[in-house]
């Protein structure tokens, strides 16, 4: 896949202002025209490689810090948040967004903050609970943009888990037998698996009196291997982990916490399938989900989850949305990373969405093709898991796990094969009624905000609620 271009505008204008530099002076030392840095500054012109290394050389900073740092998110994402039923009166276009975040970044990223804390945290959502700490929307807001600002992919952590993964294949064909060896000879941790009525409500404890990694006799195979990893990983990645947090400056306590945990499980991931080797096995078995869980020895949601992070430059995958949600819609995990989707960024979803048909099929993996309203078309992966958490006459939680991606790159997948993805039948859906123009929908549980309801005594559609069409 090509390479993206890096507009990073508004950090160029950033370092400048920190070392209190005219655009002239800045042009000179990089021995470009004044004019064509006030391009790069307007993001009308993409930084090269040689810019960026003169950059780096000249004033005090790590390169990798302009990777991603779009305010708010970026375009797409400032217009996921404008395209709220409050500002439906506006329409505000992708121009006039681009625009603002050229010449005001600070005033676009204070928006989004702004609109993330008074939406209760909605459109910002970290995938894991800090314990110990209170946790505020904000909190889980700050963590989630952290990790989309990295596109939820760490390089560095991915390099260190490969070169690990590797050196534990040596010693040991099964990947938990290695790990338990290596907690035990280097960390002088072992590890055991207590019955349930011995640790009734936990899955992982360390107790380091015992010097102890005490797993649930609840967890499967995959789920053992995914905690002996991670332990391993917050002792042998403390220091590539420490250095992410750090950078990430967060304000809240709750919020780094998250943020930790998220990265631990990365690079526990990152540990049972190493970035180079997943990648061509999903390139070999066209990102055959169920033939990744039997060669990686992971679990459906781990697998998933593992496909959202496959940016590393030059060695790109597909880019994947991951949704995970419960029964009554509420998602407990979302990650957008390159994909760019709005299914990600909402938690209004349409009822004519498959995703939302799993539970009812338990098993099963469903593939979905459907069209949103700006006519942009996504292909999608839903099935229902259970955690490992219930025993006989217990709660036993289930989610909806649902993978995506843009339909004109689905064409690899073995899931879509045979379908036509440009030119075939689409399930219309929206991003939640409120949100959502289309006429006629018999689904529709609400009017779309905004829009002038219309009655008739005399006849009824299909919808219970007739609107203008002309916003």
């Amino acid at each position: 896949m090509a390479e993206e271009k890096l507009f990073a505008g508004h950090a160029v204008r950033r370092i400048r202002r920190a070392y209190g530099l005219t655009q002239g002076t800045m042009a000179e030392a990089l021995a470009i025209s004044p004019s064509y840095l006030n391009l790069i500054e307007r993001n009308q012109r993409p930084l090269t490689a040689t810019l960026l290394l003169k950059l780096a050389q000249s004033y005090d900073f790590d390169p990798r810090t302009l990777t991603g740092t779009t305010p708010g998110g970026g375009v797409e994402a400032i217009r996921r948040r404008l395209s709220d039923p409050m500002f439906a009166d506006l329409a505000v276009d992708r121009a006039q967004v681009e625009e603002w975040i050229a010449a005001s970044p600070d005033a676009a990223e204070a928006f989004a903050r702004a609109f993330d804390r008074l939406s209760g945290g909605s459109h910002g959502e970290a995938s894991v609970a800090a314990g110990g700490a209170q946790i505020e929307p904000e909190a889980i807001a700050s963590a989630r943009r952290e990790i989309e600002r990295w596109r939820n992919h760490f390089a560095d952590l991915d390099a260190q888990a490969e070169t690990l993964a590797d050196e534990l294949r040596l010693a040991n064909a099964d990947l938990y037998g290695a790990i338990t060896e290596r907690l035990r000879v280097k960390h002088q941790l072992s590890i055991r698996i207590l019955p349930f009525d011995v640790m009734p409500d936990r899955l992982r404890r360390l107790d380091l009196h015992a010097r102890q990694l005490q797993l649930s006799e609840l967890l499967d195979p995959a789920s053992r291997t995914f905690a002996a990893a991670l332990q391993l990983g917050m002792l042998e990645a403390k220091a590539e982990i420490d250095a992410l947090v750090a950078g990430a400056s967060f304000t809240e306590r709750a919020a780094e916490r998250l943020y930790r945990r998220h990265l631990s499980s990365y690079f526990a991931a990152a540990v049972m399938m190493p970035y180079d080797r997943f990648l061509r096995a999903c390139e070999a078995t066209g990102y055959d989900i169920m033939l990744l869980q039997r060669r990686f020895g992971a679990g459906f949601e781990q697998v998933a989850h593992r496909l959202t992070t496959l940016q590393r430059v030059g060695q790109r995958g597909l880019p994947f949305f991951m949704l995970r949600i419960d029964k009554a819609g509420q998602s407990s995990k979302r990650y957008a990373g390159a994909s760019g989707s709005p299914l990600v960024a909402t938690d209004r979803r349409c009822p004519l969405w498959h995703v939302h048909n799993v539970f009812a099929r338990p098993g099963t993996l469903l593939p979905h093709l459907v069209e949103l309203e700006d006519g942009s078309r996504w292909f999608t992966l839903s099935r229902a898991v259970h955690p490992q958490t219930a025993v006989s006459g217990g709660v036993e939680a289930e989610f909806a796990i649902c993978l995506g991606l843009d339909a004109k790159l689905a064409a690899p997948l073995a899931s879509a094969r045979g379908m036509d993805l440009k030119n075939g039948t689409a399930t219309g859906i929206g991003l939640g009624c409120s949100a959502c123009t289309r006429p006629e929908c018999p689904q529709r549980s609400a009017p779309p905000t905004g829009r002038v309801l219309v009655f008739n005594e005399r006849e009824r559609g299909m919808s219970p609620f007739n609107f203008d069409q002309l916003a």
